[in-house]
C-alpha cells in the first residue's frame, strides 16, 4: 500500500470528524438538464445534441430502411422496432404520409422493382418475402414467397432485384446463406451456399461449453439435421446486404460479422472471392457501371471503396469528424448522387450525414456534414438529385409521455414505453443545384453539426489542482483499484426521489430510505448525483454501454426484435454472439492492453445449470478472469449471498496482495420478480440489493487498500420507471476516500462519463467516441483523502418477505420470464412493482422523457 502523507491524512481525519454534521451542499456547477434548449437544439440524455435540418415528417417506431420509388415522388419507409412493423409511404413533394401498410414482422429488407411496379419486403421470422403492387403511393398485397420451413431460422434481410423482373436475391441473416428466388414462379430456387467459414451443426452442443439456456429457443426452432453456421461461433458470417452486377453475373453480399464482402458467381452459384473491408460491413452501393463497390463499415468509422474488377481496396473513407477518433460514428447507410460524384454516409451515432467528393476515385475528399435527427439509419438521394431523404431511427428527441399506460385499461396504439420510444422521422433536405451554392450551404450545415458534440453543447468541467482523476490517461492517480458495480433497471426518483437535497420527486419514490438505507446513506456521506443518465434504453444495450461505451449496430437492430418476442431473434448482448462485440472492445480488453489485472463477478458470465455447476463465459478475454462460483443474473438468488461470495474472495486477494486493478461486480436484484407468487416482494428484492451493496462498501472501506480504492455504482439502464426529469435518469454513486463528500453534484453525467472517469484513473484508452467525449466526473472528487470507513445499515423491511396473495398481478408475474433480464414486459412489470408498493388501486404516473416540445416541420428551403 502506498503511504498517505501526513498532510492528506490530517485533512482527511478533520473532514471525517465534521462530515456527519454537514448537510449536503449544492454543487457549484451550473445545472444542465436534457431537453429543448433556447437556441432550438435538443440536448439528449447521452450529452450529444440534435440540430436537424430540412422538413421533418413524423413516422412510426424505429424506421430502418428507405426505398425511393424510381420516379422519385414517393419513398417507402420500413419500420422494424419493438412496436408495430409497417411500411409507411411518404409523398416527398408535399412531405406527408399518404399510406401505412402493416406487416407482421420485418427486418431491413426493402426494395422496389426496377420499374417501380412492385415493392418487396422482408418477412423476417415468417421466412417469406412480402410482395406488394405499388400505385400512386399505395401498396396492395400480392402474396408472399416462402423461403424455407417456418420452423427453420433464416430471417431474410437485404435484397437485390434483377432487371428481368424475375430474379430476386435475399441474404438470410440468421440462416447464414443467400437465397435465389424466381419471382414469377413465386418459389425459391435454391440457397447460394455455403457461405465462407467452417460449418457447425446448430443442433450440436459443444463439449467445452455448457449450453446457454438463452439459446435453447434457437435450437428448438431448427429441426433440420444438415449443418449450418452456429451464430455463436466466431466464423458465422451473418450475411446482411446484397448488390447485383447483372452484366458480370456477380452478387456482392456484405458479411456483417466477417469484415468481408462475399463475391458470388451466379453461373456456378458459389463464392468466387472474399474481399476485405473493416468490421461490420452492412449497406453497400454499386456504381452504375459496376466498377466500384462502396461498403459502409458500421463498427469502424469508415467506408471501403473496392475496385470490382481486381477486388482491390482503392480507398478507405473516414466518415467521422476526424480520422483520429475512436470507433462510434456507426456508418450504417450509403447513397450516391445521380452523377455519382458525391457519396452520402449516414453516421447513426453521430446523428449526421457525411458528404464526400468521389469524382476522382483515389483522391476522394470530405466535403462536410449535414446534421439530421437521432440515429439516422438510412439515407437516399432522389433520382433528380434535388433532395436528400433520411430516416431518423429515434426521431428528434427523447420525448414526453402523455399517453402512458393506465393499469386495468387496454393498451392503446399510441401508448409509449421506453422500448417503443423511437418515434422516427423522415428528414427531407433540399440540396442546392449549383455546386457553389451546395458548398456554401454545406459549410453552414457542417458548422451546425460540430455544435452537436458534447464538448461544444455542454459546459466543460476542468479538474481541480491535484484532482485524483487525471486530466489525461497515463498521469498518476492515488487511486489504484477500481470496483465497478452494475445494478438493474431503476430510475433516480424511484429510489432517491425522497432526498430533499437533490432534484427529486417524493411522489414517485417507490423505495425510500426505509427500504434503501444504504443508498441514502452513501449519497449523504459521499456525494449525491442527481443529474446522471444511462446511455441505454434496455438491458440488452445497457450492459453493452456499461462495459463498452457503445452498442453496435447489431445490438441496436436486434434487441427491439428480441424484446417484441420475435422468436428467432435471440437476446443479442452480453457475450452471446461475437458479432455484438464493439471494435473498441470492453473495459477488460483495455485493461489487458494496459497490462492491468482485472476480474469479473457475473458480468458477461453465464450461470451453471445448477448452483453446484461453475459459471462460464464465451468472451475470450474473460477466461481466467472471472469467478465461476459467483452467481450472475437470477432474481431468485439473493444479492446478499453474492456480496458474501465477493467479500470472501476480496479478503483472500487482500491476504495474498493480489487485488486486481479493475473489478466488475453484478448486483441484479433491484430488477425484482414483480408479484410472482413465492418470490421476494419488490421491496424485499430492492432491500436485498441495498444491503448487499452496503456490505461490499463496508468490507472495502475497512480494508487496508481503502486509501487506494474507488467504487463506482450505476444501473445498466433505467427501464421505463417514472422519473420527473427523464426516464433515462438513474441513481449512481462514487464511493472513495477521494469522493467530494457532503455535496450535491448536479453536473450532467452519463454512463460514458463514469467509464471515462475510470479510464482516466486506471490509464486506459477510451473505447469509443462516447467515453472519449463524455464529461469526466471531476466535480465528484476532492484532492484530499477522507479515510473514514463506511458502516452498512440493515434495511427496515424484511429481506425474506415473499409475495403470498394470489392476485391478478401475481398471475401476470407468474407468466413472466425472469430467467434473464428484461425477458418480462418492462412496462407491465413496473406497474406491478408500483402497485405492490403503493397499493392495488394506485396508478403509476407516466414516465417522462426529456425535450418537451416537438420541433415543427420546416419547409424545404429553410435552413
Amino acid at each position: 500500500m502506498a503511504p498517505i502523507t501526513s498532510r492528506f491524512l490530517a485533512v482527511g481525519l478533520l473532514l471525517a470528524s465534521i462530515s456527519a454534521t454537514l448537510a449536503l451542499q449544492p454543487s457549484p456547477s451550473p445545472v444542465t438538464l436534457p431537453g429543448q434548449r433556447a437556441d432550438g437544439s435538443v440536448l439528449l440524455p447521452n450529452q450529444w445534441s440534435l440540430r436537424p435540418v430540412g422538413a421533418q415528417v413524423p413516422l412510426g417506431d424505429f424506421p430502418v430502411n428507405i426505398a425511393v420509388h424510381p420516379e422519385g415522388r414517393y419513398a417507402a419507409v420500413l419500420h422494424c422496432g419493438h412496436g408495430p412493423h409497417e411500411i409507411i409511404m411518404v409523398d416527398l413533394k408535399f412531405a406527408k404520409v399518404v399510406s401505412r401498410t402493416p406487416v407482421k414482422e420485418a427486418f431491413y429488407g426493402l426494395e422496389f422493382s426496377q420499374g417501380g411496379a412492385r415493392l418487396f419486403c422482408s418477412g423476417s421470422g415468417e421466412e417469406v418475402i412480402h410482395m406488394f403492387d405499388f400505385k400512386d403511393g399505395n401498396l396492395t398485397a400480392n402474396g408472399d414467397i416462402r423461403l424455407c420451413d417456418p420452423k427453420e431460422r433464416g430471417v431474410p434481410c437485404g435484397m437485390a432485384v434483377g432487371g428481368n423482373a424475375r430474379d430476386l436475391y435475399v441474404a438470410n441473416v440468421w440462416g447464414q446463406c443467400v437465397s435465389k428466388i424466381d419471382i414469377l414462379a413465386r418459389t425459391k430456387l435454391f440457397d447460394l451456399t455455403p457461405l465462407p467459414g467452417e460449418e457447425h451443426s446448430i443442433l450440436r452442443k459443444t463439449e467445452t461449453e455448457p449450453q446457454d439456456p438463452v439459446d435453447d429457443d434457437t435450437h428448438a426452432i431448427t429441426k433440420r439435421a444438415e449443418a449450418v453456421h452456429d451464430p455463436t461461433k466466431p466464423d458465422a458470417p451473418f450475411p446482411y446486404a446484397c448488390r447485383l452486377d447483372e452484366k458480370r453475373q456477380l452478387l456482392y453480399v456484405s458479411l456483417w460479422a466477417k469484415a468481408q464482402v462475399a463475391v458470388i458467381d451466379l453461373k456456378s452459384n458459389r463464392v468466387r472471392a472474399l474481399w476485405s473491408t473493416q468490421e461490420h460491413p452492412n449497406e453497400m452501393v454499386l456504381s452504375k457501371n459496376g466498377h466500384f463497390l462502396y461498403v459502409a463499415n458500421a463498427n469502424r468509422n469508415t467506408v471501403t471503396i473496392i475496385d470490382t474488377q481486381y477486388g482491390k481496396t482503392l480507398e478507405t473513407l473516414f466518415a467521422s469528424f476526424s480520422p483520429s477518433l475512436p470507433p462510434g460514428s456507426t456508418p450504417m447507410s450509403l447513397a450516391l448522387s445521380p452523377d455519382e460524384n458525391r457519396l452520402f454516409v449516414a453516421n447513426a451515432c453521430n446523428n449526421n450525414i457525411a458528404v464526400f467528393d468521389i469524382s476522382t476515385i483515389g483522391k476522394s475528399k470530405s466535403l462536410g456534414f449535414i446534421p439530421v435527427g437521432w440515429y439516422p439509419t438510412s439515407v437516399r438521394v432522389t433520382p433528380d438529385g434535388r433532395h436528400l431523404v433520411v430516416a431518423n431511427g429515434k426521431g428528434l428527441m427523447s420525448k414526453a409521455n402523455p399517453n402512458g399506460p393506465v393499469p386495468g385499461k387496454k393498451r392503446t396504439p399510441d401508448a409509449q414505453y421506453i422500448d417503443e420510444l423511437f418515434p422516427g422521422t423522415l428528414s427531407i433536405i433540399e440540396l442546392p443545384k449549383r455546386d457553389s451554392d451546395f458548398k456554401k450551404q454545406l459549410a453552414a450545415w457542417t458548422a451546425q453539426a460540430y455544435l452537436c458534440t458534447p464538448r461544444t453543447s455542454l459546459p466543460q468541467t476542468q479538474p481541480l489542482a491535484e484532482n485524483p482523476v487525471p486530466s489525461l490517461p497515463g498521469k498518476t492517480s492515488p487511486i489504484k483499484h477500481v470496483i465497478y458495480i452494475v445494478k438493474e433497471n431503476r430510475t433516480y426518483d424511484q429510489v432517491l426521489g425522497d432526498m430533499k437535497e437533490g432534484n427529486g420527486d417524493a411522489k414517485l419514490c417507490l423505495f425510500p430510505e426505509k427500504v434503501t438505507p444504504n443508498l441514502h446513506k452513501l449519497a449523504r456521506e459521499f456525494v449525491l448525483l442527481d443529474n446522471f443518465y444511462v446511455d441505454a434504453e434496455v438491458s440488452a444495450d445497457g450492459h453493452e454501454w456499461s462495459m463498452g461505451a457503445y452498442a453496435t449496430d447489431f445490438v441496436e437492430k436486434m434487441w427491439p426484435m428480441n424484446y417484441r418476442k420475435a422468436k428467432k431473434f435471440t437476446y443479442p448482448a452480453e457475450g452471446r454472439f461475437p458479432v455484438a462485440e464493439p471494435a473498441g472492445g470492453y473495459l477488460w480488453d483495455q485493461a489487458a492492453v494496459a497490462g492491468l489485472t482485472y476480474r469479473s463477478y457475473g458480468e458477461f458470465v453465464f450461470n451453471g445449470r445448477t448452483l453446484k455447476d461453475p459459471g462460464w463465459t464465451r468472451v475470450p478475454a474473460l477466461r481466467g478472469h472471472f469467478d465461476p462460483w459467483y452467481h450472475g443474473f437470477d432474481t431468485g438468488y439473493p444479492d446478499v449471498k453474492r456480496a458474501e461470495r465477493f467479500i470472501e474472495e476480496f479478503k483472500g486477494m487482500l491476504a495474498t496482495n493480489n487485488l486486481p486493478s479493475l473489478i466488475i461486480v453484478r448486483l441484479p436484484n433491484d430488477h425484482t420478480s414483480g408479484a410472482s407468487l413465492g418470490k421476494a416482494t419488490p421491496a424485499a428484492a430492492v432491500a436485498d440489493n441495498d444491503r448487499a451493496l452496503g456490505m461490499i462498501v463496508e468490507a472495502v472501506s475497512h480494508s487496508k487498500l481503502w486509501p487506494q480504492t474507488a467504487i463506482f455504482v450505476l444501473e445498466d439502464d433505467a427501464q421505463n420507471g417514472p422519473d420527473h426529469v427523464d426516464a433515462h435518469r438513474s441513481p449512481a454513486f462514487v464511493i472513495s476516500p477521494y469522493t467530494r463528500r457532503g455535496i450535491v453534484d448536479s453536473t450532467m453525467y452519463s454512463t460514458s462519463s463514469m467509464l471515462r472517469t475510470m479510464e482516466l484513473i486506471l490509464g486506459l484508452k477510451p473505447m469509443s467516441q462516447f467515453d472519449a467525449a463524455a464529461t469526466p466526473m471531476y466535480n465528484a472528487f476532492d484532492m484530499w483523502a477522507n479515510l473514514k470507513p463506511y458502516d452498512a445499515l440493515q434495511p427496515g423491511v424484511d429481506l425474506n418477505e415473499r409475495n403470498l396473495a394470489v392476485t391478478a398481478d401475481a398471475k401476470a408475474s407468474g407468466k413472466m420470464d425472469f430467467s434473464k433480464e428484461d425477458a418480462a414486459d418492462d412496462q407491465l412489470l413496473n406497474e406491478i412493482i408500483w402497485r405492490s408498493v403503493r397499493g392495488p388501486h394506485s396508478v403509476m404516473p407516466a414516465p417522462v422523457r426529456a425535450a418537451f416540445v416537438m420541433a415543427q416541420p420546416k419547409k424545404d428551403n429553410d435552413d
